[in-house]
């Protein structure tokens, strides 16, 4: 589902209570089908998510002029977001009930600039969901062709509220 074209206030946003009642996966399934608010930063950045089910995330978005570094390229910044974003998603499908996750670590390779207008599919898949952190892989292709533009790998904490 496509970010919403209206801007994401705090108060679209669920609270604490509502996030620690529901499981991970429960949470990012409400995002994907717009029962949840998605994250604000996806406005922005230009990605929306796309498929959710139990280790898996896939995402969708094209890279637009405001993305760029001052030569003109797509910024490492909006490959790390998005990479960010759909292997921690990822991790966040297999976080339980009453506990919620942050991003520990990310590292990204890009293989290849993403040309501008280009859509780019990006997917994340948990190698390792345990008690305390969780491990997730991920990759950027084109929609159209398949190509490889960037890889990463993402450690997750996982927390329960003192």
């Amino acid at each position: 589902m496509r970010p919403p074209r209206e801007k994401i206030t705090p108060a679209d946003l669920p609270n604490s209570a509502k996030i620690l009642s529901m499981s991970g996966l429960d949470f990012m399934l409400g995002v994907h089908a717009g029962t949840l608010a998605p994250p604000p930063i996806s406005q922005s950045m230009g990605f929306w998510t796309d498929e959710v089910e139990k280790g898996r995330v896939v995402m969708r978005a094209v890279a637009e002029f405001a993305h760029c570094n001052p030569t003109g390229a797509v910024h490492g910044g909006w490959y790390g977001t998005l990479l960010d974003s759909c292997m921690s998603c990822a991790a966040m499908t297999e976080v339980p009930k009453g506990s919620f996750y942050t991003t520990l670590e990310y590292k990204v390779n890009i293989t290849r600039a993403v040309p501008l207008g280009t859509e780019v599919v990006a997917t994340g898949i948990v190698q390792h969901a345990g008690r305390t952190t969780s491990v997730a892989n991920g990759e950027v292709r084109g929609a159209a062709d398949g190509r490889l533009y960037a890889t990463g790998s993402a450690t997750c904490l996982i927390m329960k509220p003192e």
